[in-house]
C-alpha cells in the first residue's frame, strides 16, 4: 500500500502506485550520491493531477518533523500548483533573503520564461525580488539556480530547506517548460524527459510518456513499450496473442521494449539492443500540438526483417511526427518473428497456429481501432506503413487481401508498401514439403523430435528460450539466401485463404488508395557476391525456383544478357570490386523478381489510385540504391539529412510526401516544408502511363562521388516493364 500522508518519514519504496490519484513514490539513490556531504533521505515523488496540495501539504509536515530531510523534488505539477500555494498561505519571507535561489542577479531569460517567472513573484506578494530581464531569444536556457550554494548550506537553517523544497515547483510553475526542468534534473543527478509528464489513461493502464524533443520543429510526445498482448511465454508461447486485460495500474512508458529474438542484421536505433520472447509492445508518438477538437489521422508502421528480425525501434517514428507541418499520431510496435511467429507444420495447423505473427499485427490494429482516440488519433483514418517483409503480401498486401475477417475493412484505410507487394514471393500452403523439413530440422535441433503429434508443442514450450531462438536461426540461415526462406507466412485458410495473384484477379479485396514503389537495386544483400560464371547464374534460378524449366531459364537469360557473352551488356561491372563477374546481373534479376515487378503489379491490378515511386539514389559503390534505402529518408532522420543540403532536400522531399499520403491519401495536398513537384497517379493508358515519382537519380555523394543529381522528379518510368511481363508470367506457376 502506499504510505499514508501522516507518516513521520517517508518510506524509500521502489515504487508504489494507487489510482485515484494519489501519491507514487521512488527512491531515487542516484542523486544522494551528489550530496554525500549531506548524507540525506532523497525521495522522488510523481503527481497525479489532483495531488499537488496533499503532497504539498506532506513536504512541509515532513519538513517541519524532520530535520534530516533536505529536498523534495516535484516531478509533475501542474498550472493549479499556484492554487496549492494558496490554500497554504505560503509567504514569500523565506525566499526574500535568498533571491539568487531563483535566477542570477543580472541573469537574462528568454521573453516567455522571464514574463511567467515575474507573474510568479507578484503572485506571492513580495516586491523585494527584482524580475529578471527578458531577450527575444526562445533557446533554452539554464536557470541561475545556484544549487551547488544549496547543497552546502547548513540544514539547521530552516528557511534554506523552506526555499530548497520550493525551488523546483515554483520555477516549474512560473516557466512551464520541459527542456528546464530536464537540465536542473539532469544536474542533480536524475535524468527524467519532461517536468510534466504525458499521461494518458485507457482500460487497460494510465500510460505515463516522456517528450522527445531532439530539436524537432515539434517536440514529440511519446508513449513507448507498453505491452499489447500478454507475454507469449509458457503456455502462450506457439500460441495466439492474448489481449492485455482491464486494469488500473500505472505504467511508466518512457522507453521501448524490447525486440522480439531473431537476427539482427541493421542497428536497431534507440540505444541498447535488447532481445526477449516477452516482446510484445507497442509505442505511440505524437506532437505536443495536437488540436484540442478534433481528431487527427494515425500512422500504422510495420517493420521489415524478412519475417526473422527487425524491430519497430529501426524506424525514426519520432522523427517523422516531428517534423511533420500537420499533427498526425503515429504507432509502431514489435510482433513475432521466426519460428516464435510462423512455426508453420501440419501440427500447428492441428492446434489453429499458423502465422502467430500476423495474429500479432491483427491484434494491434485492433487495439488502435479501440484505443487510439485516447491519444487523439481517429480510428476511422488509420495508414499502414511497412517495408519489405512489412509491405509483402503476407503483411499489409495480405490484410488488404483478407476477405475472412468481418471487422478487417474497418482497421485501416490507406496503404504505403515500400519494397514489396501482395504478390511477392511465392505464397505456399502450410503443409508444402520444404514447410516440413525446415520443421523437423527444427524439431532435432530443439532435441523434440520423434514425440507424437500431442506431446510436440509441449516439449516446445518447455524448451529454454535460448535453445528455441538458436534453433529458428540456424533453419533460417540453412535456406538463406532463398526465396523459400523458413518461416515464413503461408495459406492458411483464415488471414490468408487464396494466393495473391488470385485474389488481385478476383477484385474482392480492401479498395485503398496505396502509394508504393522499388529501389534500383533491391537484390544486392540477397544473392551471393562470389557468384562468377554463366552457369553459376543459371544453377541460382534453377536452385531457387525449381518449376523453372530449361525453357523459361533461357528466357532469363536473354532478359539480363551475360557479359560474359555481350560486351555492351548494362551488367557488365566496371567498378573494380570485389565481386563475381556476374554479381551485378544476378542481383539485378533477383531485385526484379522478389520486388520491383510485384510494386509494379500493384499497380497494374489495383482499382483506386497508387502513386508509384523509383528510389535510385546511390548510398554505396556496391550497393547502389539498396533495398530499405528510403527508410531514413521519409522520418528525416539526421543519418541522411547530414550527408549533404542535397540528402536534406532529398529527405524533406520524401518526408514530405509521405506525410501528406497518410494526412489526407494525396501526396500533393499537404505542402509541407519543401518545395516539391506534384505527385501524380500511375495510370495504365494514356498520359498517365507509368507515372513514376523518380527520386535522387544521379546521387552518389554518399557513395563518395560528387554527382548531386536530381531531387525528385516525375517520369514515364518503364525501367523494369518488360522484365516484369515475364515475372508476372510465372507467378501462378509455384513448385510446393
Amino acid at each position: 500500500m502506499c504510505p499514508h500522508m501522516d507518516l513521520p518519514a517517508p518510506t524509500p519504496i521502489e515504487r508504489c502506485r494507487k489510482r485515484a490519484g494519489l501519491l507514487v513514490i521512488q527512491a531515487s539513490s542516484p542523486l544522494s550520491s551528489r550530496i554525500e556531504n549531506m548524507k540525506k533521505t532523497w525521495v522522488l515523488f510523481y503527481l497525479d493531477y489532483q495531488d499537488h496540495r496533499l503532497a504539498t501539504q506532506f513536504i512541509f509536515k515532513q519538513l517541519e518533523h524532520n530535520s534530516n530531510l533536505s529536498q523534495y523534488l516535484l516531478e509533475s505539477v501542474t498550472p493549479s500548483i499556484f492554487t496549492a500555494l494558496k490554500i497554504l498561505s505560503i509567504s514569500a519571507s523565506a525566499l526574500v533573503s535568498a533571491p539568487q535561489f531563483l535566477f542570477r542577479p543580472g541573469e537574462v531569460l528568454p521573453r516567455d520564461r522571464a514574463d511567467g517567472l515575474s507573474i510568479t513573484i507578484k503572485y506571492l506578494g513580495t516586491t523585494t525580488i527584482t524580475p529578471p530581464a527578458a531577450s527575444a531569444s526562445t533557446a533554452p536556457l539554464v536557470l541561475g539556480l545556484q544549487v551547488n550554494r544549496l547543497l552546502v548550506m547548513s540544514s539547521s537553517n530552516p528557511s534554506r530547506h523552506f526555499a530548497f523544497a520550493l525551488l523546483i515547483p515554483l520555477v516549474l510553475a512560473a516557466a512551464n517548460y520541459a527542456s528546464l526542468h530536464q537540465q536542473v534534473l539532469g544536474f542533480l543527478g536524475y535524468h527524467s524527459t519532461v517536468s510534466s509528464l504525458p499521461a494518458v489513461t485507457i482500460p487497460q493502464a494510465t500510460l505515463v510518456g516522456t517528450v522527445i524533443d531532439n530539436a524537432f520543429p515539434t517536440p514529440v510526445e511519446a508513449f513507448l513499450g507498453f505491452p499489447y498482448a500478454a507475454a507469449p511465454t509458457g503456455a502462450l508461447r506457439f500460441a495466439k496473442p492474448v489481449a492485455v486485460q482491464p486494469g488500473n495500474e500505472t505504467f511508466k512508458a518512457d522507453a521501448f521494449g524490447p525486440r522480439c529474438p531473431g537476427k539482427q542484421l541493421l542497428p536497431p536505433g534507440g540505444g541498447e539492443d535488447i532481445w526477449s520472447e516477452n516482446c510484445l509492445t507497442a509505442n505511440i508518438f505524437r506532437p505536443t500540438s495536437l488540436p484540442k477538437d478534433k481528431k487527427v489521422p494515425v500512422m500504422v508502421y510495420i517493420h521489415g526483417g524478412a519475417f526473422n528480425r527487425g524491430t519497430a525501434k529501426m524506424h525514426n517514428t519520432a522523427s517523422m511526427v516531428g517534423y511533420a507541418t500537420e499533427a498526425f499520431v503515429a504507432v509502431s510496435f514489435n510482433y513475432r518473428i521466426g519460428a516464435l511467429g510462423f512455426l508453420n507444420s501440419k501440427v500447428t495447423e492441428k492446434e489453429g497456429l499458423l502465422n502467430l505473427g500476423l495474429h500479432d499485427q491483427v491484434l494491434m490494429l485492433e487495439w488502435v481501432r479501440d484505443n487510439i482516440a485516447a491519444f487523439g488519433g481517429d480510428e476511422g483514418d488509420v495508414t499502414l506503413v511497412g517495408l519489405s517483409a512489412g509491405a509483402h503480401s503476407e503483411q499489409i498486401g495480405h490484410h488488404i487481401m483478407n476477405i475472412n475477417s468481418p471487422h478487417q475493412y474497418p482497421l485501416f484505410h490507406k496503404a504505403v508498401i515500400e519494397s514489396g507487394g501482395p504478390t511477392s514471393r511465392a505464397l505456399h500452403p502450410y503443409d508444402s514439403g520444404l514447410h516440413e523439413e525446415q520443421f523437423q530440422m527444427f524439431l532435432t535441433l530443439t532435441s523434440c523430435s520423434g514425440l507424437s503429434d500431442t506431446a510436440i508443442l509441449p516439449c516446445l514450450r518447455n524448451a529454454s528460450e535460448a535453445s528455441i531462438v538458436e534453433a529458428s536461426n540456424t533453419v533460417f540461415a540453412h535456406w538463406n539466401p532463398s526465396v523459400r526462406w523458413a518461416w515464413q507466412p503461408v495459406i492458411d485458410k483464415d488471414l490468408i485463404s487464396r494466393r495473391p495473384l488470385s485474389a488481385w484477379k478476383s477484385g474482392n479485396y480492401a479498395n485503398v488508395p496505396i502509394l508504393t514503389g522499388f529501389n534500383h537495386n533491391e537484390g544486392t544483400m540477397y544473392v551471393p557476391k562470389t557468384t562468377t560464371t554463366s552457369a553459376q547464374f543459371r544453377e541460382f534460378w534453377a536452385e531457387l525456383l525449381p518449376h523453372l524449366g530449361n525453357e523459361e531459364l533461357d528466357v532469363v537469360e536473354q532478359l539480363y544478357p551475360d557479359p560474359a557473352v555481350y560486351p555492351d551488356s548494362e551488367y557488365l561491372d566496371t567498378r573494380g570490386l570485389d565481386v563475381g563477374a556476374q554479381y551485378k546481373r544476378l542481383e539485378a534479376a533477383y531485385g526484379h523478381y522478389a520486388y520491383v515487378c510485384p510494386v509494379r503489379q500493384t499497380a497494374q491490378f489495383s482499382k483506386t489510385p497508387v502513386y508509384l515511386y523509383h528510389w535510385a539514389t546511390n548510398r554505396t559503390i556496391l550497393g547502389g540504391a539498396n533495398h530499405g534505402d528510403q527508410m531514413w529518408y521519409e522520418t528525416f532522420d539526421p543519418s541522411t539529412t547530414s550527408v549533404s543540403s542535397t540528402h536534406k532536400e532529398l529527405a524533406g522531399v520524401f518526408h514530405d510526401y509521405i506525410v501528406s499520403f497518410v494526412l489526407t491519401g494525396d501526396p500533393n495536398a499537404v505542402k509541407g516544408r519543401w518545395k516539391r513537384p506534384v505527385w501524380e497517379a500511375w495510370g495504365k493508358k494514356g498520359e498517365q502511363e507509368h507515372k513514376t515519382m523518380v527520386f535522387g537519380a544521379g546521387n552518389d555523394e554518399r557513395a563518395g562521388g560528387k554527382g548531386k543529381g536530381v531531387i525528385a522528379e516525375l517520369l514515364n518510368d518503364t525501367w523494369g516493364s518488360k522484365q516484369c511481363e515475364f515475372w508476372w508470367s510465372q507467378t501462378p506457376n509455384v513448385e510446393d
